[in-house]
């Protein structure tokens, strides 16, 4: 049975046909409205996904925020433009006809990553470092989404209590200061303004202040997996997003794992399915709540 699969982020939306054994086809891609207000998303969701319903038979949703009884809630408002309470469920299935699903995207990665790991481990967890930092977590073989979906949201957890205030209102949060919106934020000077790519080009190119900021992205994220290690006792942590995938991040985040006590070091290894994962588990997930 065919899934359409959908990637809601703070920046793109993504849609695929995805069939029974994972094989992605006739991917979309188109910018996350500017506004992004109910009905311009709505409006968004539905130009994406029109020209992909008719090979469809369920819709299975992967979104930054917490879902929770199928309605998007926005733990950082910042990452959604404000968009605090969408019927994400019910919007789908109005605009398809079809039945459907709503996950976290991290959750749904994490998923995904789970299954393409070649090592069978138990206890598993994914970073996503990107537009901002999620997770997810995979304990006993079973994926961890929490009475109010909140599970494996690990990026609002304390990196510095001196640190800048996240968008979700803590302050220092991990995603204030190691993802691309905060790695962004930090800038000043010459580099005040640019986005978290061209802070990763100039730091390529041995601006000072570029690597110190990228270091220090990479330092909390390994502080992080320190304190996952440590909660969940994971055999393996998995990496992705357009930060965690970056050139040499990975490389400078297990240099720095390195440096904790040896009791928290853990394998730590690039996300297999890149960009995709989220379009994958969730239709994984819809493989099993939809039949």
């Amino acid at each position: 049975m065919t899934t359409l699969a959908i990637d809601l982020g703070g920046t793109k939306l993504a849609a695929a046909l995805v069939d029974e054994s994972g094989r992605i086809r006739q991917r979309r891609e188109r910018p996350t409205p500017a506004s992004r207000t109910p009905d311009a998303l709505k409006a968004a969701l539905q130009d994406l996904v029109t020209p992909l319903v008719s090979e469809a038979r369920r819709v299975a949703v992967a979104s930054t925020g917490i879902i929770r009884d199928g309605t998007l809630r926005a733990i950082n408002p910042q990452n959604l433009g404000g968009l605090l309470h969408f019927a994400l469920v019910n919007t789908l299935e109005n605009i398809t006809g079809l039945p459907a699903i709503a996950i976290n995207d991290a959750q749904a990665a994490a998923w995904a990553e789970y299954h393409a790991f070649d090592k069978r481990v138990s206890e598993f967890v994914f970073i996503t470092i990107s537009t901002g930092v999620g997770g997810g977590i995979v304990c006993n073989g079973t994926l961890q989404q929490g009475q109010g979906g909140l599970a494996g949201h690990v990026g609002h957890t304390l990196a510095d209590p001196q640190g800048p205030r996240c968008g979700c209102g803590r302050v220092g949060c991990i995603e204030a200061i190691a993802s691309g919106r905060g790695i962004a934020a930090q800038a000043r000077g010459d580099l005040a303004g640019l986005d978290a790519r061209a802070i990763f080009t100039q730091a390529a190119a041995g601006h000072v202040q570029a690597q110190q900021l990228v270091e220090r992205s990479a330092r909390a994220v390994a502080r992080l997996i320190a304190d996952l290690k440590a909660t969940t006792d994971c055999g393996c942590v998995v990496v992705g997003g357009s930060v965690g995938l970056a050139e040499n991040y990975l490389s400078q985040v297990q240099d720095f794992l390195a440096e904790e006590p040896s009791v928290y070091h853990v394998e730590v290894f690039a996300a297999h399915h890149r960009h995709d994962a989220g379009l994958l588990g969730a239709a994984l997930l819809a493989q099993g709540a939809l039949e």
